[in-house]
């Protein structure tokens, strides 16, 4: 091993400490994949009330990672001859996008995958604020089971945004309209088909989609906790993406564990998996080694983005963030409550780092440390 690689190392698990010293993550994992193997590094603890330390295997919600696996399984379906991504949501869900200017007939599937559709934002909705982004919404909701139907439902309650293809506005109802249609072509599950096109083909032993029923992330995992909660008196019907993290509770507000409940991330956030598990993942986004090459070439198309991370680009489920020095990452990567998932690697794969923290505060500073000390450049800045 060089002195290099374990200066790199090193660097990676000082910032790891840091994250918890600094800005207090209860606890923090990373791995790293790369020309001279595996190494695994963490800090903190995986349990505030207990003090168990973060280990190797653990598994954690990827967040809108998961995206990345809905849109793996898109394009195998579409390499099977199943459907196209030019097809029409209308054409596979008639009548379902209709209502508010929502109209799934100039919509296709492509433009669904790249968060290209125009459909509004569910992220701001003002049900999901008020059952998740409240404490007493959370304690009266955290086991509350969703349906596909509820979840297109919440997606045609909000406006469009823009005209089909005419710029960026990231939605997780687009995502779950993906997921409606993979069941929809195939006749079986979304998370079937997960596990058939991704899951099976890459062995990834601690991954699967997770069922809108469960309330438990099935084997061994760290306690998850939040602060994202709105202040008292806040009206959710006046968020907007502009005011939305000002409006949140402060630094000293006292976190929640959300470990165990029920999620509605379904195909835009709904996966399980590990860090060794998203570097086999990702490595095989990258290298095309899942999906045949007219499918990876459609992944790794990407499209500017706006009022989402500076300085990226969106392929389908994929993105690709810009460092300080000019270089490009290729990214999978989701935040969900209580949790935030990141792998990263180089557009060769030859260096690849997949970090879970189990906090949803401060996670961006974090993964920028872990970015620049595995890669030697932290994130370009906001212009």
């Amino acid at each position: 091993m060089t002195d290099s690689t374990n200066a790199r190392r090193e660097d990676v698990q000082k910032a790891l400490e840091r994250a918890v010293a600094e800005y207090g993550t209860p606890g923090v994992v990373a791995e790293i994949q790369d020309e001279n193997g595996a190494w695994f590094g963490s800090a903190g603890v995986a349990d505030l009330g207990t003090g168990r330390r973060r280990e190797p295997g653990e598994q954690f919600n990827v967040g809108s990672a998961a995206k990345a696996f809905t849109a793996a399984a898109m394009l195998t379906l579409e390499a099977e001859g199943r459907l196209s991504l030019a097809d029409t949501v209308e054409e596979w869900l008639p009548g379902v996008v209709r209502g508010n200017g929502n109209d799934g007939r100039q919509i296709t599937i492509g433009q669904l995958l790249t968060h290209t559709s125009g459909l509004g934002i569910t992220g701001l909705s003002a049900e999901i604020a008020r059952k998740y982004h409240t404490r007493p919404g959370f304690a009266a909701h955290r086991y509350d089971v969703w349906t596909v139907e509820q979840l297109l439902k919440l997606q045609m309650a909000i406006p469009p945004l823009y005209a089909p293809g005419a710029d960026f506005a990231y939605s997780n109802g687009g995502y779950h309209l993906v997921g409606a249609i993979i069941e929809k072509a195939t006749g079986r599950s979304y998370e079937d088909e997960v596990d058939r096109t991704v899951v099976q083909p890459l062995g990834l032993t601690g991954t699967y989609a997770r069922p809108f029923a469960e309330q438990r992330v099935r084997g061994p995992h760290a306690r998850i906790y939040t602060r994202q909660f709105f202040k008292d008196g806040i009206d959710p019907d006046s968020l907007t993406p502009d005011n939305y993290e000002s409006l949140l509770e402060g630094p000293d507000s006292d976190p929640v564990d959300v470990t165990d409940r029920t999620t509605w991330g379904w195909a835009a956030g709904g996966a399980v998996s590990t860090t060794s598990d998203m570097l086999r993942f990702t490595n095989a986004m990258i290298t095309g080694s899942l999906l045949p090459p007219a499918q990876h070439r459609t992944m790794w198309s990407t499209v500017p983005t706006r009022d989402w991370m500076p300085n990226t680009r969106y392929g389908t489920g994929v993105s690709q963030w810009t460092l300080a020095n000019g270089r490009t990452l290729h990214i999978v990567a989701g935040l969900e409550l209580g949790t935030a998932s990141f792998t990263m690697g180089t557009p060769d794969a030859r260096r690849l780092v997949s970090m879970n923290i189990n906090c949803d505060w401060n996670w961006y500073p974090v993964c920028n440390q872990v970015a620049e000390a595995a890669f030697g450049s932290p994130f370009l800045p906001p212009q």
